[in-house]
């Protein structure tokens, strides 16, 4: 199991976010979003396999981007929950 981050641009006017959102959450049964724009997800998918199963949820003219994430990290403001999660799925 590997934790991506999962950052987008939706930029086109209108977009559905509930099935691109759906999408994501079906990537794993573990995910992680409390920024605009910025997921992080707990899959059995390699990066590749998660931005082409996202992929089709676009437009041409959106951004999408999919990055392993190392287990390292450091934030700041997220309430206790939040901050758990991330000490937890890091």
């Amino acid at each position: 199991m590997s934790t991506v981050l999962i950052g987008y641009d939706l930029n086109s006017p209108g977009q559905d976010y509930d099935s691109f959102f759906t999408a994501i959450k079906e990537l794993g049964s573990t995910w992680w979003h409390h920024l605009d724009s910025t997921w992080i997800v707990k899959t059995t998918k390699t990066t590749t396999e998660v931005r082409d199963a996202l992929k089709g949820h676009i437009d041409s003219n959106d951004e999408l981007l999919v990055v392993a994430l190392t287990g390292e990290g450091a934030w700041a403001g997220f309430n206790d929950r939040g901050s758990k999660w991330l000490k937890d799925n890091l």
